[in-house]
């Protein structure tokens, strides 16, 4: 069976989290052919893979949201003399349905950017699109600048029609690891070729695209809604294609049929990690780590990647008031700090500037010569779904301190397991009460250790790798035999 993974912005270009989880994935079917799609930026991240590729990878096609118009590109020789083709009336029915948001003839889009003579070029600035617009402007969207209307609405859909040009390669399952971009060519390719569809979503696209926009400097505010929309109808294509639709946790899945998933089509499948590798764990800092290490200090991880949608500062804010009050408590900032080097600069300068000791950013490192000497673990995040990092450390029987976002809740607490509290749950941005949680854990080792326990039984009840690895044997089988 051939399996094509779909993935944006993630594996094989960045470490950790859902990346762990494809390339875990890959690996755990040896007896099937994968095929990546990775959707990228830009040609600019054209093969900078940080994982060793696995042997049953047999190719990795990428896929660029920002990138030239290789259709005229390739026509130099009549670009000029040739006419811009057109659109028929129901092409542009099609494209005036996506932009209108109502009823969207998606099979017809498909169709339509099939036509290897048509480019985006030819389509977003073409008489049509302009047309269709304007229709949807004096419908919907009168009272702002028109020119700036358009230039908009050609920016949003240029990387939904770079991505409908895509030429999607034949497998029998596509498994798309998100909605959105990943979603529509997913959709795209049953469409196509009549393959079968399944979605796995870790955190719920839509709504962290809508957390990112209201952030967003660069979006003007009467736009954001109309970046959210687009974002919904990708992910309701997805949902409406796919034979099953899989989620983390119980309030994901019910998130997803708020968003408009069947509920019939949804199925909670849990992370999971090998317990084999946090076995034995070293209980000493690596020779050159940490020699200068004091006996008594209390050891506090955290795994991530350093970028704002972890809150790194509110991090350091928080260890900073908590050494203050336990001068013992020493930070260790495991992960990768190149996908926002700006940010990374900028917390780095934080710790300068609050004078704050104690604080180690390791870089990309294994988390198993680390976790075996924490004493606990933190993540301060403002979006998750069901993190890794935090089944990693119940693997290595530490507690953990999280915020309330994704399915943390229910990972330190319990979903009814009755086997109780595996750590400490804070609100985002809280520093006073992210410190307190701190001082609290290294003042009481009783606590830790029991919290610890819970946390390890927990991850063994549910979260173990070969748990997950027959949830996905059974969805391939099924599948790939053509069953619901």
């Amino acid at each position: 069976m051939r399996i094509c993974i779909v993935a944006e912005g993630c594996y094989p270009y960045v470490v950790g989290g859902v990346s762990d989880w494809i390339h875990s994935l890959i690996t755990s079917f040896p007896q099937y052919e994968f095929v990546l799609l990775a959707v990228v930026a830009s040609r600019e991240q054209r093969g900078r893979f940080v994982y060793e590729l696995p042997d049953n990878l047999m190719e990795v096609r990428e896929v660029y949201l920002q990138d030239e118009d290789w259709t005229s590109v390739s026509r130099r020789a009549d670009r000029l003399s040739r006419r811009r083709r057109g659109l028929s009336a129901a092409e542009y029915a099609a494209v005036r349905s996506l932009m209108m948001g109502e009823d969207v003839r998606w099979h017809a889009l498909f169709e339509l950017f099939r036509d290897e003579r048509l480019s985006v070029n030819d389509v977003l600035m073409g008489a049509d699109f302009m047309n269709a617009a304007r229709e949807v402007y004096e419908a919907r969207d009168a009272g702002v600048p028109y020119a700036d209307y358009l230039w908009t609405m050609r920016s949003i859909y240029l990387p939904l029609f770079l991505t409908l040009k895509t030429r999607v390669p034949r497998a029998d399952v596509y498994h798309c690891v998100a909605t959105g971009y990943s979603g529509v060519l997913g959709a795209m390719a049953k469409a196509l070729l009549g393959c079968r569809l399944v979605v796995s979503e870790h955190g719920l696209y839509t709504r962290e695209r809508e957390e990112e926009l209201i952030r967003a400097d660069w979006v003007p505010q009467v736009y954001k809604g109309i970046w959210v929309e687009q974002f919904r109808k990708m992910s309701t294509l997805a949902y409406s294609y796919a034979d099953l639709v899989t989620s983390l946790y119980a309030h994901a899945r019910e998130l997803q049929v708020e968003l408009g998933c069947p509920p019939d089509k949804t199925l909670v499948t849990p992370n999971g990690v090998d317990p084999a590798r946090f076995r034995g764990l070293p209980t000493t800092p690596p020779a050159g780590v940490a020699d200068d290490l004091p006996a008594d200090a209390v050891n506090v991880g955290a795994v991530l990647r350093v970028t704002p949608i972890k809150d790194v500062k509110t991090l350091i804010n928080a260890f900073h008031f908590a050494r203050m009050r336990d001068a013992r408590l020493r930070l260790w900032v495991m992960g990768p700090t190149d996908e926002d080097p700006a940010y990374a600069a900028e917390c780095s300068e934080l710790v300068d500037a609050l004078g704050v000791p104690g604080v180690t950013f390791t870089g990309r490192v294994d988390v198993t010569d680390y976790l075996g000497w924490m004493d606990l673990t933190i993540l301060t995040s403002i979006s998750e779904g069901q993190p890794l990092t935090i089944i990693e450390s119940f693997a290595a029987g530490k507690p953990v301190i999280a915020t309330d976002v994704g399915n943390c809740r229910g990972l330190l607490y319990g979903e009814g397991d009755g086997l109780g509290q595996a750590g400490i749950l804070t609100h985002i941005m809280d520093v006073q009460e992210i410190a307190d949680a701190i001082v609290r854990l290294a003042r009481d080792p009783g606590l830790r250790a029991r919290m610890g326990e819970v946390g390890h039984e927990r991850f063994l009840s549910r979260y173990q790798l070969s748990q997950m690895r027959a949830t996905y044997a059974d969805i391939y089988r099924r599948l790939g035999a053509g069953e619901a």
